[in-house]
């Protein structure tokens, strides 16, 4: 006998061997494939008197929603979003330049990162609906400071705690900007101020050629508005002597004041 009859004739008398075993099960086995595909069949007639009273109302909304379809108005190709509100979404829109002449360098600082980056973002928008045309944010070097303060005195000297501050910078540049539009900017920029940002602002005015003598006539067109002002300089307050009457009252008031004894 070969190697695979010997292995039929195994596996056909295990078959023999079981085949007493699987014979009276057979019909549990056969009740139960019956009970499980008609469980199913009677599940789905099954209908309650609340899911009978839902479907009118679900009828309704199924007919409303195909009456009165919802139209997208960024799906639609008619509609779209504002320009000032579409424009939050995009960067900032820049002035172009003609000179290249620096009229301001503002610099903004602050601890955080968020405030900082936002406030930018605010001052080249800003820049731009002003007419100015405007260069950055660029990064400047971070200010590290730290402090070593000790946490207790005498012989515990040695616990000591150390704090560390980081200041960010940005720069901003504006550019052939004339300065009342430069100062309408910074103004602007000062009442909208954000909590945690800090500016300072070197601002750049030119002048013609004899800015010496414009300088001399304003210096004469001040001394004859302070004349008057240095003229009355460590004297007492003296009552106005403008007209008759004021001269008159303080007269009368005085008379009052010697007559009481005053």
């Amino acid at each position: 006998m070969t190697l695979n009859e010997r292995r039929d004739h195994h596996i056909a008398a295990h078959i023999i061997m079981a085949a007493p075993l699987i014979r009276p099960l057979r019909p549990l086995l056969q009740k139960r494939l019956q009970l499980a595909t008609a469980i199913p069949a009677v599940a789905g007639q099954i209908r309650t008197n609340a899911s009978v009273a839902d479907e009118p109302k679900k009828a309704d909304r199924r007919g409303a929603a195909k009456e009165q379809p919802q139209i997208d108005p960024l799906e639609t190709p008619g509609a779209r979003m504002p320009r000032a509100l579409s424009a939050l979404y995009l960067k900032p829109l820049r002035r172009e330049v003609t000179y290249g002449v620096p009229s301001c360098d503002l610099q903004l600082r602050s601890y955080t990162l968020r405030n900082l980056e936002f406030f930018c973002d605010f001052a080249l928008r800003a820049a731009y609906y002003l007419g100015l045309p405007a260069f950055g944010p660029v990064p400047l070097p971070k200010l590290t400071e730290r402090w070593t303060v000790p946490k207790s005195t005498f012989i515990f000297k040695k616990s000591q705690e150390n704090f560390e501050r980081i200041t960010l910078r940005r720069l901003i540049q504006i550019r052939d900007g004339h300065p009342d539009t430069v100062a309408v900017w910074l103004a602007f920029l000062q009442k909208h101020a954000y909590y945690g940002v800090g500016m300072k602002a070197n601002v750049f005015e030119f002048s013609k050629l004899d800015v010496g003598k414009a300088m001399d006539e304003a210096v004469k067109d001040v001394n004859s508005v302070l004349g008057k002002k240095w003229r009355h300089l460590g004297e007492p307050a003296r009552p106005e002597t403008d007209t008759v009457e004021k001269i008159q009252e303080f007269l009368d008031k005085e008379r009052v004041r010697v007559s009481h004894g005053r």
